[in-house]
This record gives structure tokens, C-alpha cells and sequence, in this order.
């Protein structure tokens, strides 16, 4: 049987990575844009730290999901729309993975190693291949758009579940909209 909500491992994990994925994204939009300096170098830094990050939570969170199931929808919410979220949850899961990835395959492509926090290298996966680097970073662009416009579509869902359906699908990513609701 399904639970009714998340529980507390998937929401961390989600709200944790939520925030994190909000960080790396305006970093990277960022540090691209910046003149070489010392500035840009520590913020690629950074923006690797958090892709590494992210992509172990992820895989943490792949494997949550594999052994915990996700609370069933409302039988409200129509099959095309349950279709849809399960769609839209699976892509985030493949995006999750792939864009840490694709950021891993483009540094060791450009020769640039990712040294974790500083202090954990982090073997390349690629030898240094300049054209291979540039269609690695359009991939890593590209699939950083793609999140956006999944991440927006996913809190629209979410938000208009919340205001429009009157359901309890955010209630089981945030409980205590839930009990807010339940009370007298």
C-alpha cells in the first residue's frame, strides 16, 4: 500500500536539492558571462562542488524512490495528468543525473579536473578533447534549459493543485499544509 505522504528521507532529499539546484543554476548562468579572473575560477569551483553534490543526493534519491514508494495521487486528478506528473517526476530524475554528468564529462573534456571542496580529487572520465568539450557544454547547457522549463511546469502543477484543485498533492511534499487543512 501506498503511503499518504513523503516521508521525512524524500522530503530532505527534495527540499535539499531543490535548494541546491537554485543555487547552481544562477551560478552557472553567472560565472559564464564573467571575464577570466580569480572570481570566475572560484565560482566555477563552487558550481562543481554543487553539481558533484547534487549528483550523489540524486543518486541517493534514485534509490530512495526505488525502495520507497511515492504516495499515490488523488483518484481526482484525471489518468492524463497522473500520466503526466509521473512523466514530468522521471525526466527530473533523468536531468538530476545527466546534467551533473554531462558538467563531469565537459570538465574533463576542457582538461580540467574537479577537485571536490578542494580536497578530493575527482578522476576525469575523458582525455582533453576541445571539440568534444564544446558539444559536451552545448549538451550541459541545453539540458540546464530543459530543468528549468521542467521545474517551472512542476511547481505550477504543484501550485495549482494547491490553489485552483484544492487537493492534497503539496500537502504530501510539505505534511503540515495537511494538517493545516484538517483543523477546524
Amino acid at each position: 500500500m501506498k503511503p499518504a505522504a513523503y516521508n521525512r528521507t524524500a522530503i530532505a532529499l527534495h527540499w535539499l536539492m531543490a535548494g541546491l539546484i537554485l543555487a547552481a543554476l544562477p551560478l552557472g548562468l553567472t560565472m559564464t558571462e564573467l571575464a577570466l579572473s580569480p572570481t570566475k575560477l572560484k565560482l566555477y569551483a563552487w558550481h562543481k562542488w554543487l553539481g558533484v553534490t547534487l549528483f550523489g543526493l540524486a543518486l541517493v534519491r534514485v534509490f530512495w524512490r526505488l525502495t520507497h514508494p511515492a504516495p499515490a495521487l488523488p483518484a481526482t486528478i484525471p489518468a492524463w495528468q497522473q500520466t503526466a506528473a509521473h512523466v514530468l517526476h522521471g525526466l527530473l530524475y533523468v536531468l538530476m543525473l545527466a546534467i551533473p554528468l554531462s558538467g563531469w564529462l565537459m570538465s574533463s573534456a576542457k582538461g580540467f579536473q574537479t577537485v571536490y571542496l578542494g580536497l578530493l580529487p575527482i578522476p576525469d572520465l575523458l582525455v582533453k578533447d576541445a571539440a568534444l568539450a564544446e558539444t559536451l557544454a552545448a549538451l550541459h547547457t541545453t539540458l540546464n534549459y530543459g530543468l528549468i522549463v521542467l521545474l517551472l511546469a512542476h511547481v505550477g502543477a504543484a501550485l495549482k493543485h494547491q490553489w485552483l484543485e484544492r487537493d492534497a498533492v503539496l500537502g504530501r511534499m510539505l505534511p503540515w499544509l495537511n494538517k493545516a487543512r484538517e483543523a477546524p
